[in-house]
């Protein structure tokens, strides 16, 4: 009898002892796999739930850049932030960016999908905005071959410098018919500056120019608040993108403006479009080949 229970005893303590083993060995092996695993990086505080750190952004008189290079003073090189319930990590490290760039370029290619893509990118069709997939590699191979190429700068290298003359000629040709006496010309650089570049842009993009008098002047206003709409509406980022559940709500009628914009944009394209089509048919020759 003393003998039978002996043997249960030692069974019990081997078993006990297994058992102790086993869980002693699971957390040693767990430890390990994350010491090896790559720990992310710490989140800065200011956090609120759901809204995450948009309230460090939105209360502050600081361009968003600044705010998160004093962030970066604090938190080191890479951090984590959370814009509305969206994670996100902000390096400010050339040599993390050198490499993120390179060896993870792949990781980080694709773009997020917010309001302002989704309308003035055509919903997602300009490459620009889409996600990193196959269309977006097709899309940017056709770009480099075509519209960016070397041979495609050669054609159009001459526009730049026949702008520049032409703008020349026609702050001389203003002086002249209205110069009084011996008085010079005021000019208004700004307006001189955009408008000549506005001309580089159309010439390269459509094949054609807009003179600032006369009957091209109201299509020239037209286009330039068309291009800068464009341009800072496609950096405004709506509550929507932030918290999901409020996509719905146009909170200072942004989605209004984006709208708008993206549809006096697809308006204006669509005119350069049909006049080449026009020309085309007509068999009008272009000796320079512009993007269209």
């Amino acid at each position: 009898m003393m003998t039978i229970e002996y043997e249960e005893a030692v069974a019990a303590a081997v078993v006990g002892i297994l058992i102790i083993s086993y869980y002693l060995y699971f957390i040693k092996t767990a430890r390990d796999d994350n010491a090896c695993k790559p720990q992310p990086p710490r989140e800065a505080a200011g956090g609120w739930p759901l809204i995450g750190h948009l309230k460090i952004f939105s209360g502050s008189d600081q361009p968003p850049y600044v705010t998160l290079g004093t962030m970066a003073d604090k938190y080191g090189p890479i951090f984590r932030i959370r814009i509305g319930v969206h994670p996100a990590i902000v390096v400010s490290s050339l040599e993390l960016a050198k490499e993120l760039f390179t060896t993870h370029d792949a990781i980080i290619s694709s773009r997020p999908k917010y309001t302002a893509a989704k309308i003035l990118g055509q919903n997602y069709a300009n490459f620009g905005f889409c996600a990193y997939n196959n269309y977006w590699r097709e899309m940017r191979k056709i770009t480099a071959s075509e519209l960016l190429s070397t041979r495609r700068f050669e054609l159009l290298r001459d526009i730049r410098d026949s702008e520049v003359g032409y703008s020349m000629k026609e702050i001389y040709r203003t002086w002249l018919e209205e110069r009084e006496g011996s008085r010079g010309l005021l000019l208004e650089m700004n307006k001189w500056l955009g408008d000549m570049n506005l001309n580089v842009i159309l010439k390269m993009v459509a094949g054609k120019r807009y003179s600032a008098k006369g009957g091209d002047e109201r299509q020239v206003r037209r286009i330039r608040l068309a291009f800068r709409e464009f341009f800072r509406l496609t950096g405004v980022t709506v509550v929507g993108d932030a918290i999901p559940a409020l996509r719905w709500f146009d909170f200072g009628g942004k989605i209004k403006e984006m709208e708008k914009a993206a549809k006096e944009m697809d308006e204006i394209v669509s005119e350069w479009i049909e006049e080449h089509r026009e020309n085309r048919d007509s068999g009008v020759a272009k000796t320079e080949q512009d993007f269209i």
